[in-house]
């Protein structure tokens, strides 16, 4: 099997203030702005998982697509796009919380609420759900289930709105602003999704708040990497025999991890080549079904050196 080409690393010497995320690495220039480079990496359970062929750009401009499409709802970060794998953008003070929408009982992490809800949980998040909820049911409405913001590798952890607030790691107006505009970016994906054969039956969202002191949404916006997409014709089938959907997100590789080992203690076996490039082709088909495009794969075996090309405007 040929070797497609992946970006396992985006180290960038004549850029400044490099940041190194799981997935993005970040450089903050001195003007104010950002340089946010995608790479391959694929990352859950607080662990980088493998490198999947040609995701990072998939990513950036699957959220390239949804940023244009909902920049009425809340101003975003992003300035421009001079590689596929890269966006130029606001740099922002970022909000400590993630503010995860869930509009259906399901995930397999140790925060997702179908996980608590197995566990015998009932009240998480500073939300009630009822008794008798199956396997990746559709909530009554969408709800906001936040975490920590975990820098460096850290750990997520669930969180309500009221201890968000003793804990006064945002102000009640910014609360009250990321919440409302979270469940209407959340109803527009939704509504986009559906016309495309999709459910988005969750996501999360990231907020800063620029030098005004604006939130500003900030990283990614549903793609398959923040974001669990279902495809709509396969959900009642699925929900009525107790299984998962057919989807686009990382539970693809996540579902296969977790069946071998436990991924917050063991070690992770590798994982097969096929298994990649069949989440590789999930990625391409879901950037096609989100966006309606086909998406241009890049087969330059060196992609770091076309980025850095690209880039070479921003070098001190």
């Amino acid at each position: 099997m040929a070797l497609l080409p992946v970006l396992d690393d985006a180290f960038i010497p004549e850029l400044p203030n490099r940041y190194k995320g799981k997935v993005r690495e970040n450089y903050d220039l001195p003007d104010g702005t950002r340089i946010i480079v995608a790479t391959d990496r694929i990352s859950a359970f607080d662990r980088i998982l493998a490198c999947i062929p040609f995701k990072g750009a998939v990513l950036t401009q699957t959220a390239r697509y949804w940023f244009e499409r909902t920049s009425d709802i809340c101003p975003n970060h992003v300035l421009s796009y001079p590689h596929p794998n890269v966006v130029i953008g606001t740099r922002l003070d970022i909000l400590p919380i993630e503010i995860v929408v869930r509009g259906y009982l399901a995930g397999t992490t140790s925060t997702s609420i179908l996980t608590k809800y197995r566990a015998g949980e009932r009240e998480m998040y500073g939300v009630a759900l009822p008794d008798g909820l199956r396997d990746n049911q559709q909530l009554a409405e969408p709800i906001i289930t936040p975490t920590s913001k975990a820098f460096d590798g850290g750990h997520d952890e669930p969180l309500s709105r009221a201890e968000i607030l003793d804990k006064r790691l945002v102000t009640p107006e910014q609360w009250d602003t990321v919440s409302r505009r979270a469940l209407a970016l959340f109803r527009r994906g939704q509504e986009l999704s559906a016309r495309n054969g999709l459910i988005l039956a969750d996501t999360k969202y990231e907020f800063g708040t620029d030098r005004d002191g604006n939130v500003v949404l900030a990283d990614e916006i549903h793609t398959p990497d923040s974001s669990r997409f279902w495809i709509a014709d396969s959900y009642d089938a699925a929900f009525a025999a107790g299984k998962r959907p057919r989807s686009f997100d990382k539970d693809f590789i996540r579902a296969w991890v977790v069946e071998r080992c436990d991924p917050y203690r063991d070690p992770i076996p590798e994982i097969p080549q096929e298994l990649i490039v069949q989440t590789s082709d999930v990625y391409l088909q879901a950037y096609k079904t989100i966006t309606g495009r086909a998406f241009v794969r890049d087969m330059n075996p060196h992609p770091l050196d076309a980025i850095r090309h690209a880039l070479t405007p921003y070098f001190s």
